[in-house]
């Protein structure tokens, strides 16, 4: 059962530009992803961006992919670019990365 439940995940990546560290957003992507039940990663890019990899089934990606463009109260989401993303198999849950 377990294995058909896994062909229906998919992985994207997303690229968030703006007022997006230093702003709880982190925090935020790791709250939203585990309240979705996806597997992922967060960490800030030394450019100031924020890097997102996420994998779960295409509704709660979707879903994250818009909590993403509102961001946490204090952060400024300027743009969101998706990509087709890569997850090392063996993360269970969302982390930060740092």
């Amino acid at each position: 059962m377990r294995a058909v439940a896994e062909t229906n995940m998919i992985c994207r990546q997303w690229l968030v530009d703006g007022r997006v560290q230093g702003v709880g957003f982190r925090w935020f992507v790791l709250r939203e992803g585990g309240a979705l039940s996806l597997d992922g990663t967060v960490r800030n890019l030394p450019d100031g961006r924020v890097e997102v990899v996420a994998r779960g089934h295409r509704a709660a990606l979707d879903d994250l992919a818009a909590r993403l463009k509102k961001g946490p109260a204090a952060a400024r989401v300027r743009s969101l670019q998706e990509a087709p993303g890569r997850l090392h198999d063996m993360v269970n849950g969302f982390h930060v990365e740092h």
